[in-house]
């Protein structure tokens, strides 16, 4: 069988692109780093994946610029066949302001607003828990059990996903969108610092569009996916449970190949 083929896209100021390659590579899928202005046939991939830094230095507010880049609207057509796309940090914030998260109007219903903590304003990185928030399969999480505690980096000023309308968390609730919440290291969902870094609504740290094949995650997976990545660990190539965010993928695109 074919490898799954994903394209890492890669727009000025993004600074993860080679570490969120590598974690493909590393569980079995073929990756490739493509840039915002590349004529690279995207129908060749199986899924996308939009990294962390600060696209376009996050100029007007995070990520809105680069989600009005061309190759977005060729990413959207993909994606709208069922292929996946996983958006981490910079790219979640990319997603949102698409509208492709949470997906549920052609429109942005969400935005990602600037950290609330009692630290920094602005800036901030420390390593956090979350955890499956529910047992609804996709194809983000399908090696997780429910509850199960990640731990994992965060580093954005502008990580807070938040709305007006209370309607909307409601559906994202009862459709099970939201995918991972951050946590203590116990599993206990505290709405407040340190547990929630950044002060977001129902400390959502992922939301997937209702069909499950679009996630948008703050924290770094990428960053987390070995002993070695992780602080007070054994310094191993022994896999933590951050890389099954990958693995998933792998077996999604293998058990649903379009």
């Amino acid at each position: 069988m074919q490898k799954p083929k994903i394209a890492v896209l890669y727009f000025p100021g993004n600074n993860c692109e080679e570490e969120t390659r590598d974690r493909c590579i590393d569980v079995g899928m073929d990756a490739k780093i493509i840039r915002w202005n590349s004529k690279e046939n995207l129908s060749e991939f199986d899924g996308f994946i939009i990294p962390g830094g600060f696209s376009y230095e996050d100029r007007i507010r995070a990520g809105v610029i680069a989600a009005k880049e061309k190759i977005m609207d060729k990413v959207e057509k993909e994606v709208d066949n069922g292929k996946l796309l996983l958006g981490i940090c910079n790219g979640a914030q990319i997603l949102v302001e698409t509208g492709l998260i949470p997906g549920l109007k052609d429109k942005v219903e969400m935005a990602v607003a600037p950290n609330i903590n009692p630290l920094v304003s602005g800036y901030y990185d420390a390593w956090v828990y979350i955890k499956l928030s529910n047992n609804k399969k996709n194809a983000f999480n399908q090696f997780y059990k429910n509850n199960e505690i990640i731990k994992v980096p965060v580093a954005h000023g502008e990580g807070r996903f938040i709305t007006k309308d209370k309607n909307l968390i409601k559906k994202l609730i009862k459709n099970k969108q939201i995918i991972f919440q951050y946590c203590d290291n116990k599993g206990k969902v505290e709405n407040k610092y340190p547990t929630n870094p950044n002060g977001a609504v129902n400390n959502i740290a992922a939301i997937s569009n209702k069909e499950g094949n679009i996630m948008a995650i703050m924290p770094h997976p990428e960053r987390a996916s070995f002993n070695w990545q992780v602080p007070n660990s054994i310094k191993n190539n022994s896999k933590t449970n951050a890389i099954k965010i990958f693995e998933s993928m792998k077996r999604y695109i293998e058990e649903n190949k379009l």
